[in-house]
């Protein structure tokens, strides 16, 4: 995991002043960190019981379709407002640095499809609290909650106690 946290560059003051942005795109222009973060994530989930990844826009598609596919499942985008084109649920959350939206498909989730919930980035929890509440109301499961890397000193992982919670770089 230290040779892929490495490949995480800092950017200070981003997207504001007293926000130090973790930048994953030097790990995803190296094709051999790219291909062992996706190969790490799915070892993690190998032989489990999931139907589909669920993950959210924008840096959540770039490893979650991958993840999906490597598992062998389907994918299901999160977006936010305005952006899928037919009917949606949506939920607003909150995040540090403020509040935002995300909206799914309202038949992107079948009752009982067991999910797994994979974003860039754990901090604060709110996102992937959103992704789940989403999920529950379309009656999925949430079988696991998954995150490249995880900002243990934000603790968003006390939102997500109830869940199964997997991070492969943590800072």
């Amino acid at each position: 995991m230290e040779k892929l946290a490495k490949k995480i560059r800092n950017i200070p003051d981003f997207p504001k002043k007293g926000i130090l942005f973790r930048d994953i795109t030097p790990l995803l222009q190296d094709p051999s960190s790219f291909r062992r973060a996706v190969d790490l994530l799915s070892r993690h989930y190998q032989g489990k019981e999931l139907d589909l990844v669920v993950s959210v826009e924008a840096r959540g598609f770039i490893l979650g379709a991958p993840l999906a596919y490597k598992l062998g499942l389907g994918f299901v985008p999160v977006r936010k407002p305005g952006k899928l084109p037919y009917k949606v649920e949506r939920t607003t959350y909150e995040l540090e640095y403020g509040q935002d939206t995300i909206e799914i498909h309202q038949d992107a989730i079948r009752r009982g499809d067991r999910v797994l919930v994979f974003d860039d980035l754990l901090a604060t929890g709110g996102t992937a609290r959103g992704i789940c509440d989403l999920v529950e109301k379309l009656g999925g499961k949430i079988a696991g909650v998954c995150f490249l890397i995880e900002l243990t000193s934000l603790k968003g992982r006390d939102k997500l106690k109830e869940y199964d919670v997997f991070s492969l770089i943590k800072f």
